[in-house]
């Protein structure tokens, strides 16, 4: 029986959305009760299973409105928006618990970071304002968050997240009192959010893989790369021309280190090597996919690992160049070419999330809701990419089986 503010309804024994997914051995129930085992409160534990059945199942928007009168028969707004919206429980232990469960299951091929933004209106949610995204290429006035997902052939799962603030929430005691933003939160350059990201999921169970992130819009690298560099962490960042980086200079030459844009660093350091067809990882299907790629050292400082510049051509004329800086070395190119190939492919996997698990269908205001949102969307795309990382065959795309 579920408590509401109107008395108490019986849970349907049996999912919203597609008949063929409304089976008690689809499992539904088990993993709720492993995922929600992470919460203290019985009460916690109970809403959080109303409110991941309506994402998974649900049809339309998932508003708590929506999520109730599918799940329960009848509005419970007031109780499912304070479970969301205000109640203390932790995300981290949930996230956690997803993150272990997949790498228990598979290890991952790439640590993958991906902006994810949140298109709103008006001014009172945490975090909200006119921001640049680049995986738009315009600025949107929205939340912008930051996901770092365990890849999986042709799909990601969500485990962790960083909703990064603009910079004139600061210093606006207004706003961040009404969003109920914690005082230690502050703007962050991308290059610290997903240091702190690694270093949470560097204390769980989960193998280490290779990181990649998106820094094309990004005019600072050095700090990603030497604090990548420090924890021991191979990587793929993808660059753009504006992108600036620290080289050492040759022997003899003043002065030591000089810091300069990526365009001129391509253009000198490219400028003797030639490009040659290498075989790409391909993630799923074996296919024998190639690629003309061209690689140079380039001496970064203060780092001494080697670094390596990759360029590679588009093998069509509109598509930009693919500028990345890699720790990979050479003869692990095939494997730094498919890992570009699974960052670059989450963007469009969070869209599919949007309207799949209602990822961008969040309406509280709070910086605890959001998280608590994202948390159990993780957990909604988590019921289907780990049915199929536990069984023999490759995880179910994103959207499938969510009677859409």
């Amino acid at each position: 029986m579920l408590p509401t503010e109107e008395g108490t309804v019986l849970v349907p024994t049996c999912p919203l959305g597609d008949p063929a997914a409304q089976t008690p051995q689809d499992g539904f129930d088990a993993y709720c009760r492993d995922l929600f085992a992470q919460l203290p409160r019985a009460d916690q534990r109970m809403w959080g299973g109303v409110y991941l059945r309506g994402l998974v199942y649900g049809r339309g928007r998932r508003t708590p409105a929506a999520i109730t009168e599918q799940v329960i028969g009848r509005r419970a707004v007031q109780s499912i928006q304070q479970f969301v919206n205000q109640s203390s429980w932790s995300s981290t232990p949930v996230r956690r618990h997803l993150a272990e469960r997949a790498g228990r299951a598979r290890a991952p091929q790439g640590w993958i970071f991906t902006e994810v933004p949140f298109p709103k209106d008006g001014r009172y949610s945490a975090g909200v304002g006119r921001q640049f995204v680049g995986s738009a290429g315009r600025t949107v006035h929205c939340q912008l968050g930051l996901a770092a997902s365990l890849a999986y052939g042709e799909d990601v799962l969500p485990v962790n997240w960083r909703l990064m603030l603009p910079r004139h929430w600061d210093d606006d005691a207004g706003l961040r009192g009404q969003a109920h933003v914690p005082d230690q939160e502050r703007s962050r350059p991308r290059w610290c959010h997903v240091l702190e990201t690694l270093d949470e999921m560097l204390d769980w169970a989960v193998p280490r893989a290779p990181v990649w992130a998106d820094f094309r819009h990004e005019r600072v690298l050095d700090p990603l790369l030497l604090g990548l560099t420090g924890r021991r962490l191979p990587y793929l960042v993808r660059v753009g021309p504006t992108t600036r980086l620290q080289l050492m200079a040759p022997p003899g030459e003043q002065p030591r280190c000089r810091t300069l844009p990526m365009a001129e660093i391509a253009r000198t350091v490219l400028r003797q090597a030639s490009f040659e067809a290498v075989l790409r990882n391909a993630p799923t299907d074996g296919s024998g996919r190639t690629a003309h790629v061209a690689v140079a050292p380039i001496a970064v400082g203060p780092y001494t690992a080697p670094q390596y510049l990759v360029l590679e051509r588009p093998d069509h004329p509109s598509r930009p160049r693919s500028l990345s800086v890699t720790s990979l070395t050479p003869d692990r190119l095939g494997e730094a070419l498919a890992l570009g190939d699974l960052g670059q492919r989450s963007a469009d996997r969070y869209r599919a999330m949007r309207e799949a698990y209602g990822l961008g269908h969040h309406e509280g205001r709070s910086f605890r809701g959001w998280h608590h949102h994202v948390t159990l969307v993780s957990g909604a795309a988590g019921f289907h990419v780990l049915r199929g990382l536990e069984a023999v065959g490759q995880p179910e795309p994103v959207g499938m089986a969510v009677g859409s």
